[in-house]
């Protein structure tokens, strides 16, 4: 939208006739595209009478991943570029990992190259609005959700370009004997629950398709507009990794994106994607397997930064001497059939109720819920896994279809709670894509309602929300798996169900010692998780004395267990700190779900950000060209970049099956068009 108090084109005073045609064409192109927050081929800029004015900034995306060990350094380049000749704000919500730890900002402006400075949020708005008034170039970069950021630059000349640099730490993940990198690319569009907020503003935002309601009061913000039927040079993005593992591979693989591999050195590859720039439609995943003489067995990465010692370390636990005494449990499969699970997703998460039902033993009991725009359950409680039963559960398997809405707090809550325990050990298994935006509810009613449960989550699709998947399964005390395709879903359902068997360590402690005397120490998580087969322990400290030794205690199977690892020879790493902070302030933000005050979560966060030069949810990146570049007497006009649908989602079924993502934003639009025309018309009888 035009900045200032007038439509571009229009004289100072414009007849009240010239007012009404402006804004009823503008109301005309807010409804042309039939699917609120939906754009065919790109997201176009209008004035007031109608007129285009050209495409919003075009995306390019270039990705940088240098990986030493277990840690992984990224930089995002976004080039904004602006076809039109207007002057153009440029917007672009995307995702990065809910983990990462971004700790820097550059923009390159009119070729000069402006390091962007960490400052409190509402401070950091204040800079960039201050900036994009006086027609200076600016960049601002934002967390929405921990998964979830948005870029605006300001200024962006008429068929121009501005790019700006994102650098973020990022440790990896090791399972079952392999490493794998996660780079998202994507933000689906997520189901709003609640009613929608009014504001003096008539509670409408420029930028997303959804409007605030109470229950996810920023909606707007974490819900772009999506392209349909985009064309193939619609926000592409090339990724390259410089992968130094230091030991031998057995083979690098990405399920999801072709790739090509080249050997660079002992143990360093270079993989690029094949086919060079790549859709940004669903998340690229590399992984890749060490011999196995070589796999590890601990890791350790140190820094020093201000007097202050860092280490983040991986140590995998021992393997039982032998396989654990079946256990009987009550096993509640929770199932996602709402509309954005429709065609691949769909057909995964069936294929993984089939493959569970195979592996329930006569001793257990089970469950099945789905849920949608409301939740069904196959029995009134669960039921024994005999045959009959079994039967009965596969033709409701095979029967299940996706559409509607995707309110999942009922169904979370049913599942969870047990009206009647069996005394079993029961399991809580959570098959979804995760396209929600109240993931604070959710995460609420987890810690409330799990009890002696275990919650386990299963993505489901090309973009599965990893920051509701982690997060439940961490307040659930379980694992996240990641199903992208159904050619895997036998053997990760498989995984999944031997460490359902029983946790392999649990009631974990650390004892961190040093020959130097009593020291303080900083250890995140602060409460350790149960470590299930295939999992290592990952813990990050921060001291001022770099201990020698630490002692691990807890209980392996039914008995004791403790082990000594030494601390000596570990690898230098830049970003450790930052990883530290990072995962500490995940711990803050947790603690406000589980009943810490707002404003000590929130003090909390702020200190260890600021310290550490980290964007946060009260902390943001700006970069400021001091140079003002556009006249004052041209208008600015707002352009967000479009995303894509993620892969293999319907957008009949997304956007036409969630009357509450879908009907706000140009019912609130018309609103506030039909308040202003009403303004315009009492300012001119007055004149």
């Amino acid at each position: 939208m035009p900045e200032g108090n007038r439509w571009p084109g229009s004289a100072p005073r414009a007849s009240f006739a010239e007012i009404l045609c402006g804004l009823m064409a503008l109301v005309a192109v807010l409804f042309s595209s039939g699917h609120a927050g939906a754009e065919e081929g790109g997201l176009k800029l209008y004035n007031g009478a109608g007129q285009s004015l050209g495409y919003a900034p075009q995306l390019h995306t270039d990705v940088a991943i240098k990986v030493s060990g277990m840690l992984a350094r990224v930089r995002v380049q976004q080039r904004f570029q602006n076809p039109s000749d207007a002057w153009v704000e440029g917007v672009y919500v995307f995702p990065l990992p809910e983990d990462a730890a971004v700790d820097r900002l550059r923009m390159l402006y009119a070729e000069r190259l402006i390091e962007g400075e960490i400052q409190e949020r509402q401070q950091a708005e204040k800079s960039y609005a201050a900036a994009k008034a006086r027609g200076q170039g600016a960049s601002l970069m934002e967390q929405q959700r921990a998964n979830v950021f948005t870029t605006s630059v300001a200024n962006i000349p008429p068929g121009d370009s501005v790019q700006v640099e994102i650098e973020y730490q990022q440790k990896l993940h090791w399972r079952d004997g392999e490493m794998a990198l996660r780079f998202p690319m994507v933000v689906g569009p997520r189901y709003i629950p609640g009613e929608p907020l009014v504001t003096e503003g008539g509670g409408f935002s420029a930028q997303g398709w959804a409007a605030d309601t109470d229950q996810v009061p920023d909606a707007s913000q974490i819900t772009p507009p999506v392209a349909l039927s985009p064309p193939d040079h619609l926000n592409p993005i090339r990724i390259r990794v410089e992968l130094n593992s230091g030991i031998e591979l057995m083979g690098i693989d990405s399920p999801f994106h072709p790739i090509d591999v080249e050997q660079i050195g002992p143990g360093r590859y270079a993989v690029v994607s094949k086919d060079g720039s790549v859709p940004a439609e669903r998340d690229f995943e590399l992984r890749w397997r060490p011999v196995l003489s070589q796999q590890p067995s601990a890791a350790l990465f140190t820094e020093t930064r201000r007097d202050r010692h860092y280490a983040l370390l991986m140590l995998m636990p021992p393997q039982p001497e032998r396989a654990p005494d079946p256990v009987a449990r009550e096993l509640v499969l929770v199932v996602d059939t709402s509309g954005s699970m429709h065609g691949d997703s769909i057909e995964q998460a069936r294929a993984a109720l089939l493959q569970a039902l195979q592996r329930l033993r006569p001793i257990d009991r089970f469950n099945i819920i789905q849920f949608n725009s409301g939740f069904d359950a196959l029995f009134p409680q669960a039921r024994p896994a005999d045959i009959a039963h079994l039967r009965q559960a596969r033709r409701y398997v095979n029967g299940l279809q996706a559409d509607g809405g995707t309110e999942m707090l009922p169904a979370l809550r049913y599942a969870l709670e047990d009206p009647r325990p069996s005394g079993l050990l029961r399991q809580i298994v959570f098959l979804t894509d995760g396209a929600v935006g109240n993931e604070q509810a959710l995460f609420e009613a987890i810690v409330r309602h799990l009890g002696d449960g275990r919650l386990f989550t299963v993505g489901i699709g090309s973009a599965p929300n990893a920051l509701f998947m982690n997060g439940a399964a961490r307040f659930g005390r379980g694992t996240f798996t990641y199903i992208g395709a159904t050619d895997e879903v036998e053997a990760k359902v498989s995984a999944l169900f031997d460490q359902l068997g029983s946790p392999l360590l649990t009631g974990l402690r650390l004892h961190w010692q040093s020959d130097n005397g009593p020291f303080s120490l900083s250890q995140t998580p602060e409460r350790l998780p149960d470590l299930y087969a295939g999992e290592p322990l990952v813990v990050a400290i921060a001291a001022d004395t770099a201990p020698q030794r630490v002692e691990i205690e807890g209980m392996l199977g039914d008995r004791p267990w403790r082990h000594q690892a030494s601390l000596a020879g570990g690898v230098p790493g830049v970003g450790v700190h930052a990883l530290w902070a990072r995962h500490r302030i995940e711990d803050w933000m947790a603690s406000g779900v589980t009943g810490e005050s707002a404003d000590k979560v929130r003090e909390a966060v702020l200190e260890l950000a600021l310290e550490h030069h980290l964007v946060s949810r009260f902390t943001s990146l700006v970069a400021i060209d001091k140079t003002p570049a556009r006249p004052q007497d041209s208008l600015l006009y707002k352009g967000v970049v479009p995303t894509r649908l993620p892969a293999g989602w319907s957008a009949a079924k997304v956007f036409g099956q969630l009357p509450r993502t879908a009907t706000p934003a140009p019912l609130l639009a018309l609103i506030g068009l039909v308040s202003l025309l009403i303004a315009a018309w009492a300012r001119w009888t007055r004149v």
